[in-house]
């Protein structure tokens, strides 16, 4: 009998990474692929390696992650979704599944990628949301944040935000928007490019942070662009309030569309 062709499959993915070493599979360590293709290869019954469109770090969430994968399997959306669910734990889950064309990569096809940062701006620690935002007690001023944040807005070296260790072979990447706006006791940092280095969000929020502190003026973050020098920026940010929230492609590949990120009650 011929082998049976293979189809591409692209997955929405949700998790909570509070528990996870990171997206990436690593020996010896608990990663969201590792679990992501366990349960893939349960409902294929055969071994599933997965693409993602963005690889967070240990610590860090996402509501938008996408992935996709080949298998000569043929099973409906409706099959993958629920059936790898079943066998996933409950931080992770599949939001949707659809076919894709051959052309399609998770990584590679991504025109933009959208993240979420959100602080919890109040004198007490939290109890429900630890682990999910980060907490300061402190006086923020998020206006200022807002104002000094639209710096980073156009094609720059983002040097002096990435980590020291950053294995990207250019540190030149291009904000689409960018916005920092206070709802209540929670802060949101959200931030839009063409692609992003690593730890690079979690770098703007601590000079954010700075900023919202008056520990710095708003212009810090235009000279830190025009230093190129991450050891001159600030502190990074905990991994606890960051969001992959969105990753945007072409509309030829038909995803599924996004849900808007709405008020604080959409990621909790």
């Amino acid at each position: 009998m011929p082998a049976m062709s293979t189809q591409r499959i692209a997955l929405g993915i949700e998790y909570d990474g509070s528990a996870f070493h990171g997206w990436q599979a690593q020996q010896h360590v608990h990663t969201v692929q590792a679990e992501v293709e366990q349960a893939l290869s349960r409902v294929a019954n055969h071994p599933v390696s997965v693409v993602c469109a963005g690889r967070t770090d240990a610590g860090v969430h996402a509501t938008g992650q996408v992935v996709h994968f080949d298998t000569p399997a043929r099973r409906s959306m409706r099959s993958w979704i629920l059936g790898t669910n079943t066998h996933l734990s409950p931080a992770v889950v599949v939001r949707w599944a659809t076919p894709v064309g051959e052309d399609f990569h998770a990584r590679f096809s991504a025109r933009r990628r959208r993240y979420r940062y959100i602080i919890l701006n109040r004198f007490v620690r939290p109890a429900l949301q630890q682990g999910r935002v980060t907490w300061y007690h402190g006086t923020l001023d998020a206006m200022l944040m807002h104002q000094a944040a639209l710096g980073l807005l156009g094609q720059h070296d983002f040097s002096s935000f990435r980590a020291l260790a950053c294995q990207a072979k250019s540190p030149v990447r291009t904000v689409h928007a960018v916005s920092v706006q206070r709802q209540g006791e929670y802060i949101f940092l959200d931030i839009e490019a063409d692609g992003f280095l690593h730890h690079m969000v979690r770098n703007i929020t601590g000079v954010l942070l700075a900023i919202g502190r008056h520990e710095q003026p708003p212009d810090w973050v235009v000279q830190l662009l025009q230093l190129c020098d991450r050891t001159q920026g600030g502190v990074t940010a905990p991994p606890d309030g960051l969001y992959l929230n969105q990753v945007i492609y072409d509309p030829i590949h038909k995803l599924p569309p996004h849900p808007a990120p709405g008020d604080i009650t959409a990621l909790f």
